[in-house]
């Protein structure tokens, strides 16, 4: 896996070899404010633009994809994720739009787990579970950025140290997450993480995607490179068994419209009010390989993801409910955007027999999700 880079100077632009100062000009990393934290601290947004037509806005707090322009068909550029246009709007709260989660994204049992013969315990904001790393999460904390051009793409870096204890984990982590937009339609994100004290971790992202801009995403087409899913309880724990989708509504293996049959009575829908399941990716992780393919069929957006992840929480928006109007004002009803988190499995402090997610001091946890857009 390619190493993450720390530059020596983290700089506004940097001259791409051999392009015109008109290409470059379309080619670096553009910053402006973004408002300011409760607490006073400036905020801000970075935008990336290829000469494609591909515009990914981000702000330092929580690492929030803002906005992400992407052609259809026809080459118009539309906004195919869902969030705010103003940082006070994120700040009152939302359900992860966009935003980096850790340290665990995904659910822990009863917020608690034992580690080394020591048991630790989370905050339970999830009903009596915990959920996407607390109260005050990686999703709300104000990032360092710095950004840069090269050869292989525009890049902003984004670097946090949470504390030993914070949240109830055990450990001082360092975290960086670099998102890296090319020309080749691929946006990248690393991340890598260390640690003083043994601790767990399973960061993400959680976008929530909507290929055609506006209306539910029921008539999306989505294939997943998944044969097992993790079924749940009904608090959305994972039993720990490892279910085939053949012959079930979980079956994505062909491309299948999310809405074929996500109203069937089928307990684990009814668990989830439709689908929020972690899918075990064929070839267990590690090697970058793809996980899913969603397709658009009125703009002929397609959007293919690629991860080192053993796994991906597959999770049809349930519990929007229309309280929340974002970008354009457009209302966030239910079943209005997809998410698609590449991650560990939920649970696996305190799933032995699930793929560990125990960091080390002297180990550096990394991970990688290329998401790579084209239109047909």
């Amino acid at each position: 896996m390619r190493e993450i880079r720390r530059p020596a100077v983290l700089a506004l632009a940097v001259l791409l070899t051999g392009c015109s100062k008109t290409q470059t000009e379309k080619l670096i990393v553009t910053k402006q404010p973004f408002g300011k934290t409760p607490e006073g601290a400036p905020v801000d947004l970075y935008t990336m633009t290829n000469s494609k037509g591909v515009r990914v806005s981000i702000t330092n707090y929580g690492g929030i994809i803002v906005s992400l322009f992407t052609p259809d068909r026809n080459g118009q550029a539309g906004d195919i994720v869902l969030g705010f246009e103003r940082l006070e709007d994120y700040l009152k709260g939302h359900p992860y739009f966009g935003a980096i989660v850790g340290r665990y994204g995904n659910r822990i049992a009863k917020g608690r787990f034992t580690l080394d013969g020591v048991t630790y315990k989370l905050a339970q904001n999830n009903g009596e579970n915990h959920l996407h790393g607390g109260l005050k999460g990686f999703d709300k904390k104000l990032w360092q950025a710095g950004d840069w051009t090269d050869a292989e793409g525009q890049h902003l870096q984004l670097s946090y140290t949470s504390p030993d204890g914070e949240e109830g984990y055990p450990g001082t982590l360092n975290v960086r997450v670099t998102y890296t937009l090319n020309e080749q339609n691929q946006f990248r994100i690393d991340y890598a993480a260390t640690t003083d004290k043994a601790t767990v971790v399973n960061l993400t992202n959680h976008s929530y995607f909507n290929l055609a801009g506006e209306g539910d995403i029921l008539g999306h087409l989505l294939r997943l490179n998944a044969d097992r899913f993790t079924p749940v309880d009904a608090g959305l724990i994972p039993t720990g068994e490892l279910r085939p989708v053949k012959g079930t509504p979980f079956d994505f293996t062909a491309p299948t419209a999310i809405g074929a049959r996500i109203e069937q009575n089928d307990e684990q829908l009814r668990f989830g009010r439709g689908y929020d399941h972690n899918f075990v990716l064929r070839g267990g992780g590690g090697a970058l390989a793809e996980a899913a393919e969603i397709y658009e069929p009125k703009t002929g957006r397609v959007l293919k993801v690629l991860t080192s992840e053993p796994g991906v929480q597959f999770y049809t928006g349930n519990f929007l409910d229309g309280t929340l109007t974002g970008k354009g004002g457009r209302v966030y009803v239910r079943r209005s955007g997809l998410c698609l988190e590449t991650q560990h499995f939920p649970d696996s402090p305190n799933q032995p027999a699930f793929p560990s997610t125990v960091l080390r001091p002297g180990e550096t946890y990394r991970s990688t999700t290329v998401w790579e857009f084209s239109a047909r």
